[in-house]
């Protein structure tokens, strides 16, 4: 399989609802001997009670075995309808490490997680560890545990990246001729790789930007003079701002932005921050999407409180309150009187990267990621875009830049993560 083969049958079969022919094919094209023979299809009855309030059946549609002479399962496992993948993790998975010890004590399992009330599923590799352990009887019996591997998965569908799986996967899947090892699939499923290279690309993207604001400054008298009276460097302004993009991410991930009037929380689209500025750009090729979109968005939308509906009619859905201060104009700046134009193309554009693969501003560069679920922590946080990594990105490119620009030395980035992790925390409550 070439490389343009492998990344459409990564983009066929995680871009879309879950389809069981895609999710079959892509499993064999990845196993490469993929045993069939033992496939079946299950109903409730074979769901013990203990997990039938989060499944509803499940499937196998064979077996693996690695050249190491480990064996994994590929399953589908149906949720019932009132399941739901964010909060019934820690059931499904232990539904399959069941499986996987009572199966012959197989060693892992490639995961498709699908509910029917959602676009959305959950592609899983769950891994067994089986150790010797002395009882206090001082009988030798055999521990079952899962190992952190379980802990990672892709959330796909409508509406998700599949960028991160093709990084991942790409490899795996134009190498035919060998038969991959349990430890090459569960790198798949590592973050580490992934994560560095966004944290490459968030600095990038933090200097760009604070170099066009640099470049505003000593233009624009009005937004120096603003600036200067109310203490704000490009760097803060720059620090603050990605905060707020990402931050954003998290909240549209949870479809809280754009919700249809009379439409629940959780029901807007996971891509909000795209179609507006694609729909303003369609409508204003001359408009600019920080001083005509974000910034009524940070400061006039998140950071007032219109009550339980939230309706906000400059965007015509509905927009949560998040207070917490990382939507308020850092030191108080004028932003409906202060034009600050930064070019539209560090928000989004065309310019190519990398074969198949267009556009270099945030917008751009953030909708690649598909997030990855860091299932041991209590709230569910996604990899690479975590309050964590985006602190992490925002103090080490703040240094840099300032080191660059022989300036003073700014405070770390302490008032804008503080804000990103208070607002992080805000998100575990309902609205």
């Amino acid at each position: 399989m070439n490389r343009d083969q492998a990344r459409a049958l990564v983009s066929q079969t995680f871009t879309q609802a879950f389809d069981k022919t895609r999710f079959r094919n892509f499993a064999v094209n990845l196993l490469n001997d993929f045993d069939e023979a033992k496939a079946f299809a299950s109903n409730s009855t074979y769901v013990k009670d203990a997990f039938k309030d989060h499944v509803q059946r499940y499937e196998r549609l064979g077996t693996y075995t690695s050249p190491e002479k480990e064996k994994l399962d590929v399953l589908i496992v149906h949720l019932t309808a009132e399941s739901k993948l964010e909060r019934a993790r820690t059931a499904i998975r232990n539904f399959v490490a069941d499986h996987l010890k009572t199966r012959d004590e197989k060693d892992a399992a490639l995961v498709a997680f699908v509910s029917p009330a959602e676009q959305q599923w959950r592609f899983s590799y769950v891994k067994m560890e089986y150790a010797a352990v002395e009882k206090e009887s001082g009988k030798v019996g055999v521990e079952t545990r899962l190992t952190p591997a379980r802990r990672f998965s892709y959330l796909v569908g409508e509406g998700e990246s599949c960028h991160t799986a093709q990084t991942r996967f790409l490899k795996l899947l134009q190498d035919t001729e060998t038969n991959p090892e349990l430890a090459a699939i569960e790198d798949a499923f590592s973050v580490e790789a992934v994560t560095k290279e966004f944290f490459t690309k968030y600095a990038e993207l933090f200097g760009d930007i604070n170099a066009a604001l640099e470049k505003l400054v000593k233009k624009d008298a009005a937004v120096r003079e603003e600036f200067a009276a109310k203490n704000v460097s490009t760097v803060d302004f720059a620090k603050k701002l990605m905060g707020q993009i990402v931050f954003l991410y998290f909240i549209q991930k949870k479809g809280w932005l754009g919700v249809a009037k009379g439409q629940d929380w959780g029901s807007g689209p996971r891509d909000f921050l795209r179609r507006v500025t694609q729909t303003f750009l369609s409508a204003n090729p001359a408009g600019n999407i920080f001083n005509d979109v974000l910034e009524p968005l940070f400061y006039d939308t998140l950071a007032t409180d219109r009550g339980h509906e939230a309706w906000c009619p400059r965007f015509q859905c509905r927009i949560p309150f998040l207070n917490g201060g990382l939507f308020e104009p850092l030191g108080d700046y004028h932003w409906r009187k202060t034009d600050i134009l930064i070019p539209n193309r560090l928000f989004t554009n065309t310019d190519p990267v990398e074969e198949g693969i267009t556009g270099t501003g945030v917008l751009d560069v953030f909708d690649r990621y598909n997030f990855t679920v860091n299932e041991a922590e209590p709230l569910e946080r996604k990899s690479p875009l975590t309050p964590k990594c985006s602190a992490r990105s925002l103090k080490t490119s703040s240094r840099k830049t300032a080191a660059r620009a022989s300036a003073p030395s700014t405070p770390r980035a302490r008032s804008s993560t503080t804000c990103v992790r208070r607002a992080s925390s805000t998100t575990s409550t309902p609205l």
